[in-house]
């Protein structure tokens, strides 16, 4: 699996609202009213990533959700990537 370089990166963020790079992985919080929305977001986001077997790495506090995307078995960012985050935008917006 390719992994995609910094710049690549860079290019293909425009297209992610909030999304960044950080040590190697791309992350975004996000904040929801209750710790009930957040839980449920993160649910949502489990039931999508174990169809895909692309598992991401999921913080909670409360109403705060953090995510964090690589592909460890490539070591680095790669379509997976992307392609999970932007499932997790939709999620997001529903």
């Amino acid at each position: 699996m390719e992994t995609y370089n910094e710049i690549q990166i860079a290019e293909k963020l425009e297209g992610l609202s909030g999304w960044s790079l950080k040590d190697k992985a791309i992350e975004r919080e996000y904040k929801f009213k209750n710790f009930n929305q957040a839980l449920g977001f993160i649910v949502r986001i489990g039931l999508f990533a174990e169809q895909m077997d692309h598992h991401p790495e999921i913080f909670n506090v409360y109403n705060q959700v953090k995510i964090r995307l690589n592909t460890h078995s490539a070591n680095g960012i790669t379509d997976l990537d992307f392609e999970l985050a932007g499932k997790i935008e939709e999620i997001f917006g529903q």
